[in-house]
């Protein structure tokens, strides 16, 4: 059994170039306190240099969004935009092919061969672009990764008060998102004891996670939590209090997951689970109120094939309400989970 404990991403918006160099040296000094060598260092620090220039040059409204997990072993980053876009994406991945003027058009492909996981997405609306960089000395995980989450502070916040983690074991994947009460440190003190709780057992039966959650958070503020179990079969029970919004989506199947109202740690009502069988090719959105809860499918669809955490960020970017901690997860279902 896997368990995996979220992290937040710190974004840099990219006005300029020595913004860029200030999400560059975030990197740097992050990978050298673990450890890497100066050949991952440095690639760490061009992919970064290529993503922040190209987002300089050609974009609008361009963003870095950076997670560093704890353990030394992966940056995860995330470069946005407003548009214009890419016409072409795989033309671009070309050597030598440019939408601007003075640069060598080597870029994009560059960042592809350097990194160790690569996605994109390009519409005339924006460009959303993954990337995770690990030491060249980790073996690859196996298969591909079937959960994805961004995570991002209410501005003028360094601890986010949002938190998320998930857990893993053959064909199963169990699941919670947390949103402290407001936001800030004491907000973080309340996600992280539901994570605790999660974190114990985290395949324990979903009836009784809230219960436990709700004593566990009793020395907090509270939380609104949201848990969920996926089987292999594609079943799946979930169960929650408060405002973190549940919903499948694929592309023929849209359904809202609707838990009770209350807060864990301060009042809940007896545990209501609900059972739903997913649908082919379908994932499973859970997100804190900090993103807009009136969001389009087709935001998702176009989308589904990719990364879970580009889909993930994609949702994060279009419907962030820009005032609060705001956090997506995104599991796919299948059994690519084994």
């Amino acid at each position: 059994m896997e368990v995996i404990r979220g992290w937040s991403h710190r974004p840099f918006a990219i006005t300029d170039s020595s913004c860029v160099g200030d999400a560059r040296r975030f990197c740097a000094r992050t990978a050298q306190d673990w450890g890497w060598s100066e050949v991952d260092v440095g690639r760490l620090s061009l992919i970064l240099t290529e993503l922040g220039t190209n987002l300089v040059r050609h974009a609008l409204q361009g963003e870095l969004w950076i997670a560093a997990p704890a353990g030394g072993q992966e940056v995860e980053i995330l470069a946005l935009d407003k548009g214009p876009g890419m016409a072409d994406v795989k033309r671009s991945f070309q050597d030598g092919v440019s939408t601007g003027t003075g640069s060598p058009g080597t870029g994009l492909g560059a960042i592809r061969r350097l990194a160790s996981d690569f996605d994109i997405h390009s519409t005339p609306f924006g460009t959303l672009c993954l990337v995770r960089v690990r030491p060249a000395s980790q073996e690859a995980p196996a298969g591909h990764r079937q959960w994805g989450a961004v995570s991002i502070a209410a501005p003028g916040e360094t601890a986010c008060g949002d938190g998320w983690a998930v857990a893993t074991e053959g064909g199963k994947v169990s699941a919670v998102v947390a949103d402290g009460l407001g936001h800030g440190p004491h907000a973080a003190l309340a996600s992280d004891a539901a994570l605790d709780v999660f974190a114990g057992d985290p395949f324990a039966p979903i009836e009784s996670f809230l219960p436990d959650a709700h004593l566990g958070l009793q020395t907090t503020r509270g939380a609104a939590v949201f848990a969920l179990r996926m089987e292999s079969s594609g079943q799946l029970k979930y169960a929650g209090a408060g405002n973190v919004i549940g919903r499948i989506i694929s592309g023929v199947f849209d359904r809202s997951m609707i838990t009770q109202h209350g807060t864990v740690g301060v009042q809940v009502r007896r545990t209501e689970v609900a059972t739903l069988e997913m649908p082919d090719h379908a994932v499973a959105v859970v997100h804190s109120d900090g993103i807009a809860s009136r969001w389009k499918a087709e935001e998702v669809v176009p989308l589904l094939q990719r990364d879970p955490t580009l889909i993930a960020a994609a949702l994060l970017w279009q419907q962030s309400r820009g005032r609060d901690d705001a956090t997506v997860l995104v599991i796919k279902q299948g059994d690519a989970l084994e």
